[in-house]
């Protein structure tokens, strides 16, 4: 595989960033920006992670905790690098974190549309919860 993973900063936000926008199923918002990702990684240290190859970026994970269930956001591997176990790679650092401190389950949000996505969930044993809906509200 090759590929040095290391706990997310700040210092490499805009190529995180660039990399998130390259995909057409991760939908970024005020939360993603540089403040806002300062917040979460703050209040989620050594939970999330960036993977390089060749001193370019090949992939990025968001996780955290709310004290109870562990989150993984924005899971993205570059285009030249998927189907290389990255992903399987990426996803395995925020579990181990995650039951580091005592979590006992995870949950991920994924557009309904996203089959590679959904097929690539099931592949690593996750299941769909078709019994919930997600409700939002806006807090501006």
């Amino acid at each position: 595989m090759n590929f040095e993973i290391y706990e997310m900063n700040l210092k490499d936000y805009d190529k995180i960033y660039q990399l998130w926008e390259m995909s057409e199923d991760i939908e970024l918002s005020q939360a993603d920006s540089y403040s806002g990702i300062e917040k979460f990684l703050k209040r989620n240290p050594s939970m999330s992670f960036v993977a390089w190859k060749n001193g370019e970026i090949a992939g990025a994970v968001l996780c955290g905790n709310d004290g109870r269930r562990g989150y993984i956001h924005h899971l993205m591997v570059h285009p030249d690098y998927r189907h290389q176990g990255l992903g399987r790679s990426l996803v395995g650092r925020c579990l181990y974190a995650l039951t580091r401190i005592g979590i006992q389950k995870c949950h991920l949000f994924i557009f309904e549309d996203n089959k590679d996505g959904m097929d690539f969930w099931e592949s690593l044993g996750w299941t769909e919860r078709v019994k919930l809906t997600m409700m939002s509200q806006e807090l501006d």
